[in-house]
């Protein structure tokens, strides 16, 4: 990722405009475990220390894989403030994490982590002071006191949504602002939809390092097409 992000800044590419941040599952095959095996797994035991008489059984277990719960839809609330229901499915397997560039729209930083990571937590790995704007975009679960005290330190400016008030309706400014911040950061969701359409993303290996490898490898394909489309762009003026 590094040493393409170099060519790419050498043929003019620079990081420019800001950089948005986001995340996606990418589910895995699911695990059968009973409760107890769940419970090692969770203890951070290797597969040779859970199942240390049944090798072959070892080798196909993925401890780093987790479960969570991808919810679905944009809230919305009652007329009292209340959130209406939202449908909840359950995913096995791990999360990209990636910001990219504004001006070019190239993944310039990515993590890869269980499902079951928050992403705010990621923020700070993915933003950089490259980036020739100060601004950074996320969503509402980006937002906490953590990562604003970091963009500040940074002399970053964040852009992040900001989330509703407990009990109480979105106050119409705070709605207007997230609004415009929400057409900005919807590029982001194009990347991931690429990836999922056209590389068909699904972790069937084992582990985090082959995991983070094969999702890099997404990352630098994503790139490579994005690169293309750009000089197609400026060939034909």
């Amino acid at each position: 990722m590094k040493a393409f992000d170099w060519q790419l800044q050498k043929k003019g590419y620079i990081p420019m405009s800001g950089q948005i941040v986001d995340a996606s599952l990418v589910p895995a095959p699911k695990q059968r475990n009973t409760d107890a095996e769940k419970e090692a797994i969770k203890a951070g035991r290797t597969a040779k220390e859970i199942w240390p008489d049944e090798p072959s059984k070892a080798a196909q277990k993925d401890v780093d894989a987790r479960w969570t719960l991808k919810i679905g839809g944009k809230i919305r609330y009652r007329p009292d403030g209340t959130p209406l229901p939202q449908i909840a499915l359950p995913v096995f397997g791990y999360k990209t994490h990636i910001a990219i560039d504004r001006r070019f729209g190239f993944i310039r930083e990515s993590a890869v982590t269980s499902a079951a990571q928050a992403d705010g937590r990621m923020l700070t790995r993915l933003v950089t002071t490259q980036n020739t704007s100060s601004e950074v975009w996320a969503d509402s679960a980006y937002r906490s006191q953590t990562n604003e005290k970091s963009l500040a330190a940074k002399m970053l400016v964040s852009r992040i949504h900001r989330r509703k008030p407990p009990g109480r309706p979105m106050p119409a400014h705070v709605a207007r602002a997230n609004a415009g911040k929400s057409a900005i950061r919807a590029v982001v969701e194009h990347v991931f939809a690429h990836q999922k359409n056209r590389f068909g993303l699904f972790i069937r290996t084992i582990g985090l390092a082959r995991a983070e490898a094969k999702l890099t490898l997404a990352n630098i394909a994503y790139n490579f097409d994005r690169l293309i489309f750009h000089e197609r762009a400026k060939a034909m003026g």
